[in-house]
C-alpha cells in the first residue's frame, strides 16, 4: 500500500509550515491494488448482500431442484399396494337379499322384475308359474370382496316350493264323475345362493348391480366348537351359594320378580332387566364353573374380590306355561360373604390357548 503522506521536494505548494521537515500531503485518492477506496467499499457491500442472498435462497433452490428432478433419475420407489376398500359391503348384502327374493318368486314373464337387479335378465327364459316358490328368512351368511368394487354375497333362504297338482284319475264311465285328488303339500328346505354384486360411488351416492344370475351353492361348512374354560355341566345344588346368586339375579332379570335387580349386582355394574318381563318363573338346572373338574358341592364363599366365571343352564316358563331352555354366561365376584353378579357376558369364554411344547434339540 502506498503511503498517504510522503516527502516532497522543498518549494512545493503543499508544504506544511511549522515543521523542521518538509512534508507534502498527497491529496490524490488512495489506490489499493488498482482499486480506489470507494470501489472497495462498494464491492464489500455487494459481496455481503450476495452471501446473504445465497444463505436465504439456498434451501429454496435445493427444494426446487428436487421437485423438478426428472422421474427417470434416482432409485425408483415401488408404489404401495392398493388396499381393498370395504365401502359398499353392507349395501351389497342388502341388494343381494332383495335380488334372491325376487329371483325365487319369479316365473314366466317376470324378466323385467329381475332386470332391475341384473340388466341382462331381459334375455333369459323363465318358466313356471310366478310365486310358486317363495323365500323366507333370507339372510347373508357370507360376504367377501373378490376384487375392488366386486362383492360375492352368499344368501341363505328357507325356500318353500309348492309342487304341481296331480292330474285327477278318471273313474269308470258308470261312475259319471272324476276322482278328486288332494293337493301336493309344499316342500320347504334351507338353500344357499351366491350373487356377484358390483358397487360404485357417484356423486356421493352408491349404486349396485348384479353381474350374473344367482348360483346355488352348498351350505357353509360347520366348524368345530372351541374348548371352553368351564368345567363339566353338573346339577345346580340349592345349597351352593353360586346357585342361589344366579337364581335370584335371573329371576329378577327375566320375570321382574325377586325385588330390584340392583341388589344382586356388584358395585359399579349396570344391567337393565327385560321389560316387559317375558317369563313367569325360572328353574336353574345346571352350572359349569370355571376351573372346576369334579362335581364337589360348595357351601362357602371365598375372600372378597374373588372373581369366577360360570355357564348357567335353566328353563324359563312362559305365559303359556311352556318351559324353554336358556343359557347365560356370567361373571361373579365375592363380597361380604356372598356372590354378586359382576357382568352378564356376551358369550361363553374360550379356554386359554396353550403354547405347543418345545421339542428338545438333538445333542451333537
Amino acid at each position: 500500500m502506498k503511503s498517504l503522506i510522503r516527502r516532497r521536494p522543498t518549494g512545493s505548494e503543499d508544504t506544511v509550515p511549522g515543521d523542521g521537515q518538509d512534508w507534502a500531503v498527497d491529496n490524490r485518492p488512495e489506490d489499493v491494488g488498482g482499486w480506489s477506496s470507494g470501489a472497495q467499499a462498494n464491492t464489500s457491500a455487494l459481496l455481503r448482500w450476495c452471501a446473504w442472498a445465497l444463505l436465504i435462497l439456498g434451501p429454496l433452490l435445493a427444494g426446487a431442484a428436487l421437485v423438478a428432478a426428472p422421474s427417470g433419475t434416482g432409485t425408483p420407489v415401488a408404489p404401495a399396494p392398493p388396499v381393498p376398500s370395504t365401502a359398499g359391503s353392507q349395501g351389497s348384502a342388502g341388494f343381494a337379499v332383495l335380488f334372491v327374493d325376487a329371483y325365487l318368486r319369479a316365473g314366466e314373464g317376470d324378466q323385467e322384475q329381475l332386470a332391475a337387479y341384473y340388466p341382462d335378465a331381459t334375455g333369459i327364459r323363465l318358466e313356471g308359474e310366478p310365486g310358486r316358490r317363495t323365500g323366507q328368512q333370507l339372510t347373508v351368511v357370507r360376504l367377501r370382496q373378490t376384487s375392488p368394487g366386486i362383492w360375492s354375497v352368499t344368501v341363505a333362504a328357507r325356500v318353500r316350493e309348492s309342487g304341481p297338482s296331480a292330474a285327477p284319475t278318471p273313474k269308470r264311465p258308470s261312475a259319471g264323475r272324476q276322482q278328486e285328488t288332494a293337493p301336493v303339500p309344499p316342500v320347504e328346505r334351507l338353500r344357499y345362493f351366491q350373487i356377484p354384486v358390483a358397487t360404485t360411488v357417484t356423486g356421493g351416492t352408491s349404486g349396485y348391480v348384479a353381474l350374473s344370475m344367482p348360483a346355488e351353492v352348498a351350505a357353509p361348512p360347520r366348524v368345530a366348537s372351541p374348548e371352553l374354560l368351564y368345567g363339566p355341566q353338573r346339577p345346580a345344588a340349592p345349597s351352593d351359594p353360586r346357585t342361589q346368586a344366579v337364581t335370584e339375579f335371573l329371576t329378577a332379570y327375566l320375570t321382574g320378580r325377586a325385588g330390584d335387580i340392583d341388589r344382586y349386582l356388584a358395585p359399579g355394574t349396570r344391567i337393565t332387566p327385560i321389560s316387559p318381563a317375558p317369563y313367569t318363573g325360572i328353574a336353574v338346572d345346571h352350572l359349569a364353573v370355571e376351573g372346576e373338574r369334579g362335581g364337589e358341592a360348595t357351601t362357602t364363599v371365598p375372600a372378597d374380590g374373588t372373581r369366577l366365571r360360570l355357564l348357567v343352564s335353566l328353563r324359563a316358563t312362559g305365559s303359556d306355561t311352556v318351559r324353554r331352555p336358556l343359557a347365560y354366561a356370567l361373571t361373579l365376584t365375592a363380597r361380604a360373604g356372598r356372590w354378586e353378579i359382576a357382568e352378564l357376558d356376551g358369550a361363553p369364554s374360550p379356554a386359554p390357548r396353550t403354547a405347543p411344547p418345545v421339542s428338545a434339540s438333538p445333542t451333537a
